[in-house]
């Protein structure tokens, strides 16, 4: 696999349109391309901050899918890396090609747009400007074939154009039933080290349905827009992953929360009033188990973990830990699923807890590494879409 351009360039060259795309709620024409939103235009003008409009951009679980016959596939596009003043960047963005569901390839784009945050308190960041780039798969089948092109989790990516030695065509919708999911930087991907190693989309591959992932580092905060674009989304199966967002940014206390909770449920059960709805509570994270927040770095040992920074003994007062959380969470459903059966209540530690955390522990205090997401998807598919699970398949 190589990511630069060649004399050996495909001849046929296709504009990428919204057929071409799933995993997205939205598009945006750039001067350069299409840029795949996770968020409506509507919600997108009530983001308050930088941190949440730079994460619904992040195309996590966004990918094209297309049918061809071709051997080469070259995807033009221009990535916005992100990184941190003071840190060392991040690698280059994974791009991941699968060949009828199988995983065949994988690129990069370097180069591209540098977006440095300069405060990470602020969010304040500086824009240098660079080149667009290809990422180029050769070597494919030469027969008939789905071709999925899943796009970097946490790298924002304007799509200029798709390049091939063949005719493609969109590819038929897969009859799969579509899973709407909404979380933290956990779901997100943040620590993953490729689109499909998110924990959601290993999950999603082995409960063989198509994603809508949802997951927006550090803006899973219950907020009505994130609401409303979910009601408006057509989709087969929902999940709700919240709290440990309201706690490290220290955004609520229990008083706020419970009704918080109950408004987000009312909103999504607007658009989808009998569709499979799962709620689920954080993972475990020992340094916000009994600590409120907010979160702060800690610096010491010289690589960047994040540390509780609450009083513990303010819980009393209404003051949120994880465990607090989850007791409201497992209330809330509780009391709610008496007259809707077809909301259910997952505890997060099933998916990660203190077993899994002595063998996978949080390189940062706070995100799994790989390993941890590939234990968290194998856990949510084990649970949730195996047979007897509230997304388990329907009979027939």
């Amino acid at each position: 696999m190589s990511t630069e351009h060649t004399a050996t360039t495909p001849s046929v060259i296709t504009p990428i349109t919204t057929r071409f795309l799933r995993g997205h709620l939205d598009v945006e024409r750039t001067a350069h391309g299409l840029l795949p939103h996770r968020l409506p235009a509507r919600a997108r003008r009530q983001i308050p901050d930088a941190q949440l409009a730079v994460a619904e951009a992040q195309p996590s679980g966004v990918r094209l899918v297309l049918r061809t016959r071709a051997t080469t596939v070259e995807l033009v596009t221009l990535p916005t890396k992100r990184v941190y003043q003071g840190y060392p960047p991040p690698a280059d963005g994974v791009y991941e090609l699968l060949v009828d569901g199988r995983l065949a390839a994988r690129a990069c784009v370097p180069g591209g747009n540098v977006r440095t945050v300069v405060d990470m308190v602020t969010q304040a960041s500086e824009l240098r400007e660079g080149p667009a780039g290809t990422a180029r798969f050769t070597g494919l089948p030469a027969h008939d074939k789905d071709v999925e092109i899943w796009l970097p989790h946490t790298e924002i990516t304007e799509l200029i154009e798709l390049r091939t030695d063949a005719p493609v065509e969109a590819a038929p919708d897969s009859g799969r039933r579509v899973w709407l999911h909404h979380g933290s930087s956990i779901s997100h991907g943040s620590n993953a080290s490729r689109p499909t190693g998110t924990w959601p989309a290993l999950a999603a591959a082995r409960g063989q349905v198509e994603l809508l992932n949802l997951g927006f580092s550090g803006s899973a905060l219950l907020d009505p827009f994130t609401a409303r674009a979910m009601r408006d989304t057509p989709a087969d199966l929902i999940s709700l992953k919240v709290g440990i967002n309201i706690v490290n940014a220290d955004v609520m206390r229990r008083r706020a929360f419970g009704p918080a909770v109950h408004g987000f449920l009312d909103t999504v059960r607007e658009g989808h009033p009998a569709t499979p709805l799962l709620v689920v509570s954080p993972v475990l994270c020992p340094v916000q188990e009994d600590t409120p927040g907010p979160l702060g770095p800690d610096l010491e040992g010289g690589a960047l973990r994040f540390k509780a920074m609450g009083d513990p003994a303010d819980v009393a007062a209404g003051r949120l830990t994880l465990n607090v959380i989850r007791d409201e969470l497992a209330r809330i459903v509780a009391q709610r699923s008496a007259d809707d059966p077809h909301l259910h209540y997952l505890d997060g530690r099933e998916l990660y807890g203190e077993d899994d955390h002595a063998e996978f522990p949080l390189p940062d205090g706070i995100h799994p590494d790989p390993a941890g997401h590939r234990r968290i998807g194998e856990n949510f598919a084990r649970l949730v879409f195996a047979d007897g699970g509230p997304f388990a398949a329907t009979a027939g």
